[in-house]
């Protein structure tokens, strides 16, 4: 006895032209609704690949790498200066997600530079970071706040070295006060040194040196008094 396979139904003409408009592979500019417009690559009818999108409302550019909808890669996005009207740079780097991650370039302004490494959009890692007031910071990030090992050099010449938790000092580190050619070298809680020594240093390149006088200490172990005042904190 033979068998008559049944043949599968035609799919409806809506799905067979809802198919047909589904973009994938290279497309010339495809306008959104809202105006914006974007040129580039497609699959399953998302960005995906190489392109650049333009957004209406601010101008704004982005050219690069996109994975299903999002920056993923590298790509740079570029803002639209209303004054001069003309194109600068934001961010230059790495992409996930439709986040900043992994190794780029910020642009805060023409002077507020930072660059290195990013985690979700935030600073993680380590970089480097040019203030606009002539500070520089480079060392380790965390959530877009200084936290790990990293030295802060002031526009005036002083600096700080060490440790750092949630934007602060914290731990031990060393601070260099330029205007008055004096350093210390101690313990540190939330920005405020606790415990350490202070001793003048370069104070010959200093403009206002200080005028004090630090006695001879006359203690048996000086460094375990300082451990001991440490550890309080610490503890």
């Amino acid at each position: 006895m033979s068998f008559i396979k049944p043949s599968k139904p035609d799919p409806p003409s809506s799905a067979l032209k809802e198919s047909m408009t589904l973009k994938s592979g290279f497309r010339h500019t495809v306008f959104s609704l809202n105006g914006n417009k974007y040129t580039g690559e497609w699959q399953d009818n998302k960005k995906h690949g190489i392109g650049t999108q333009i957004w209406k409302n601010t101008g704004a550019v982005y050219n690069g790498e996109w994975r299903f909808g999002k920056y993923d890669g590298y790509g740079t996005y570029y803002v639209l200066e209303p004054e001069s009207k003309s194109y600068v740079w934001k961010y230059d780097g790495e992409w996930k997600n439709g986040m900043k991650h992994g190794y780029g370039i910020y642009f805060y302004n023409d002077t507020a530079v930072y660059e290195g490494e990013w985690s979700e959009g935030q600073r993680s890692g380590r970089g480097k970071m040019f203030h606009e007031n002539g500070d520089v910071y480079e060392g380790e990030w965390m959530n877009d706040k200084n936290h790990g090992e990293g030295k802060l050099l002031f526009a005036n010449g002083s600096w700080y070295e060490g440790s750092w938790k949630d934007g602060k000092r914290n731990g031990n580190g060393k601070s260099y006060n330029s205007e008055k050619g004096l350093l210390y070298v101690g313990f540190w809680v939330d920005g405020e040194a606790k415990c350490g020594t202070l001793c003048e240093y370069e104070k010959d390149k200093a403009p206002e040196p200080s005028k004090s006088t630090f006695p001879k200490l006359h203690l048996v172990d000086s460094e375990l008094v300082l451990k001991e005042a440490q550890s309080a904190y610490q503890s």
